[in-house]
């Protein structure tokens, strides 16, 4: 019910913003699961990804490194890294800033989770434009594209222009694309299978 009604707000808004709506619904998640498709330049990388508040995560590679597993723990701020599916005993333990284990983009395993990519979004708000383009389809779900970018060749973290695919019924991000001061692609994330509020083993987020 409250996405029903978040929604309803949203598309009566006069300035068409969804996201400070898609912030407020995502207080209501208290865990996810997608398959994350990614595109940067010229690495490809799909990741099976799940997510728990207060920030545990669990990555699942499926390429580059088939059957590499990382989960990161809030409590202990330490990942756990079983680079191959064949050797399970062999774990290393790093800290999430530990460059092995970055995405190609720089990314962080403990910043890696929807809150914090809507809060860059928010942050490059605060210094540019905002505007609702239209309806699309991503697989076979209906979305609200929103485009937000930054004023002038402001940029946050380095990047100038977001768009947002949006769920239309939950106005949580499905697709999302980064975007430099030049134009150029930074990256682009496919959120596949987007699944919210699951239930997850108690031992799910350990190695």
């Amino acid at each position: 019910m409250i996405f029903i009604i978040a929604f309803i707000l949203a598309v009566t808004s006069s300035t068409h913003d969804t996201i400070p709506t898609a912030i407020e619904n995502y207080k209501h998640v208290k865990s996810y699961q997608a398959t994350l498709k990614s595109e940067a330049n010229t690495s490809s990388t799909e990741i099976k990804y799940y997510y728990k508040k207060p920030g545990f995560v669990r990555m699942e590679f499926i390429k580059p490194y088939k059957g590499a597993v990382l989960v990161y723990n809030p409590t202990t701020k330490k990942v756990r890294v079983r680079p191959f599916r064949f050797l399970k005993p062999f774990v290393l333990t790093l800290s999430p800033g530990n460059k092995l284990i970055r995405s190609p983009t720089g990314h962080r395993i403990d910043e890696s989770d929807i809150g914090i990519l809507l809060q860059m979004v928010q942050k490059l708000q605060s210094y540019g434009k905002t505007e609702r383009l239209g309806q699309e389809t991503i697989g076979n779900k209906k979305t609200i594209l929103m485009s937000v970018k930054g004023e002038g060749e402001s940029t946050i973290d380095g990047i100038h222009k977001y768009l947002l695919w949006l769920d239309e019924k939950t106005l949580l991000p499905l697709m999302v694309s980064s975007h430099n001061s030049k134009g150029v692609l930074i990256e682009n994330v496919l959120m596949d299978d987007l699944q919210i509020n699951i239930i997850f083993p108690e031992d799910f987020f350990s190695l």
